[in-house]
């Protein structure tokens, strides 16, 4: 027995070790590519359908999506931060005290840290919209965040993938789908206030909300990008996202809205901002806003696939650089809308 187990042992512990490779050796660039157009398309032709009603907070098209959320998750493999097969955090209206909300659920999953699980990299959307109007006109919301949502899944995939082959990142990644944006933040508001993981723990929220498209001040540029929020709270994570950009994409990273004198203020108006309020660095991609921004026209057809693949693989090549990094980010600027 003891000469089987001589043998065995190691056997075990090489098997182990080939399931678990030094991250530093991983090209992310490999698993960036398994980014398509092709794949965003085929969801967001599904997610941005006439079958999901609009996607509105607490109706039954918003059901369906979420279940379509879970079913990719599972699908792919991911755990839920849950337990079992529970990926939804239930978000109780009551909570909020006004009469407009009925009950709803963030989509969550994630991929557990190899050396530091109990660090959390955020990569969030928002999965509602504004459903449909008095007579009867779906508003499809493929922009408006189906564009994002779908970037989430095909993130979560790349993510997955690098996983499967022995690279996994040293730090958790939570895939957030938020409900309830357009009622106000509530997904993201319910989720900060009663996290899966403890905000001290969150070192990062990169949100995307709306890119698929582009806006009229950069008609015929493919390759750009609003950035907002990179530099409000973390000097390090500015200076990671423009270095990351540079390094693999070399996208136009347009930061018009970053100014906090925009009177447009994007940077309170998506779901990062309840992330910020708890002094979590954040990055909002965005790409401006467009003649069918909340109209029943902002449909899967005008989406530009190959540039949401572009930006969508900025969002994981920067969580990449955040999850693996030795340290995590520090915060070294005040933050005067932080969460009392």
């Amino acid at each position: 027995m003891k000469r089987i187990l001589a043998i065995a042992i190691p056997a075990i512990l090489m098997a182990c070790g080939a399931q678990h490779k030094d991250i530093e050796k991983a090209d992310p660039m490999e698993y960036a590519n398994t980014i398509t157009a092709s794949e965003l398309h085929d969801h967001l032709y599904i997610f941005a359908s006439d079958e999901f009603e609009g996607r509105e907070t607490g109706e039954p098209g918003q059901k369906k999506a979420a279940q379509y959320l879970k079913n990719e998750y599972k699908n792919l493999g991911l755990a839920s931060p849950l337990g079992g097969d529970d990926y939804f955090q239930e978000v109780d209206p009551s909570y909020f005290k006004r009469g407009n909300i009925k009950a709803t659920e963030n989509v969550v999953a994630y991929i557990k840290g190899s050396e530091k699980p109990d660090e959390i990299v955020v990569i969030s959307s928002h999965y509602d919209h504004v459903g449909i109007d008095d007579q009867g006109n779906i508003y499809n919301g493929a922009d408006d965040d189906g564009s994002g949502t779908v970037g989430v899944l095909e993130i979560a995939e790349a993510f997955k993938k690098a996983t499967e082959d022995g690279y996994r990142p040293k730090r958790s990644i939570l895939f957030l789908n938020n409900t309830g944006e357009e009622k106000g933040l509530i997904g993201s508001k319910y989720y900060t206030d009663h996290p899966v993981f403890p905000m001290e723990n969150t070192v990062a929220d990169l949100n995307i909300d709306m890119i698929g498209r582009i806006d009229p001040a950069h008609e015929g540029n493919e390759n750009y990008v609003y950035l907002i929020g990179s530099d409000k709270l973390s000097t390090q994570l500015h200076k990671l996202s423009e270095d990351v950009n540079k390094k693999y994409m070399n996208l136009d990273l347009d930061y018009k809205y970053n100014d906090e004198y925009d009177p447009n203020r994007f940077y309170y108006r998506s779901d990062h901002y309840n992330f910020a309020k708890h002094n979590v660095p954040i990055i909002f991609y965005f790409n401006g806003t467009h003649a069918d921004y909340h109209k029943m026209t902002d449909t899967p057809d005008k989406i530009n696939y190959d540039l949401l693949a572009k930006r969508a693989k900025l969002v994981f090549l920067t969580a990449w650089e955040i999850a693996n990094r030795d340290e995590r980010l520090v915060v070294d600027k005040a933050n005067s809308d932080s969460a009392q």
